[in-house]
C-alpha cells in the first residue's frame, strides 16, 4: 500500500463516522482508529512477516478534522534543557538516512553550520525518499540517530546550536 493511499484513507476516515478500519493486503495489514472525543486518529502498521520489526503505533495529533500531516512536512524545533540548543525532529516514521547514497558524502556532520531550508538527511518511509529540511540557522552539536535506523515520528535528530 502505498503512503498516500494512507493518507486519502486517513482523511476518509476522518470526515466519516466510522471509529475502526482494518485493511489487509498481501503482507500488509493496517488499522486505522479514530477516537472522537479528542479529534484523534490513530494509525497501527501490523508486520505479517516473522522478520519485520515489532509493531509500532503512531498517534497523529489534529485540530481540525483533516488529513494527516504531508510527508514533505519539515521537522519541528523545540527547546531543550539548554537555552542555546535546539532540538531537530523527525516529521514521521520511517529510515534515517544521513547521505542521499551509500557512495555519497553525508549532508551534514558534527560542527558544520547549516542553513533554514538545507537539507540535513533523508527519511526513507513507504518507498518514498523524503528529504529533511532545517528549520533554522546553526551548528550541528550532535546527530542524535543512526545513519540507517530506524526512527519514530517526533523522534529527535540532531541538536542544533543557533549561531
Amino acid at each position: 500500500m502505498e503512503y498516500k493511499q494512507i493518507q486519502e484513507l486517513i482523511k476518509t476516515i476522518n470526515k466519516s463516522s466510522i471509529s475502526e478500519l482494518s485493511i489487509e493486503d498481501g503482507g500488509f495489514k493496517i488499522t486505522i482508529k479514530q477516537e472522537f472525543s479528542s479529534g484523534q486518529v490513530s494509525y497501527q502498521p501490523m508486520p505479517m512477516m516473522p522478520a519485520m520489526p515489532a509493531q509500532q503505533q503512531v498517534h497523529v495529533q489534529q485540530s481540525a478534522p483533516q488529513a494527516a500531516a504531508p510527508a514533505s512536512e519539515k521537522p519541528a524545533a523545540a527547546e531543550t534543557g539548554n537555552a542555546n540548543q535546539i532540538v531537530i525532529k523527525s516529521p514521521m516514521i520511517g529510515t534515517f538516512y544521513r547521505s542521499p547514497s551509500p557512495d555519497k558524502p553525508v549532508f551534514v556532520s558534527v560542527g558544520d553550520e547549516i542553513k533554514a531550508g538545507q537539507v540535513l538527511c533523508i527519511i526513507e518511509a513507504m518507498k518514498l525518499f523524503n528529504e529533511i529540511e532545517s528549520e533554522v540557522s546553526g551548528r550541528v552539536v550532535k546527530m542524535l540517530a543512526d545513519d540507517s535506523s530506524p526512527v519514530e515520528y517526533d523522534q529527535p535528530l540532531f541538536l542544533v546550536e543557533p549561531i
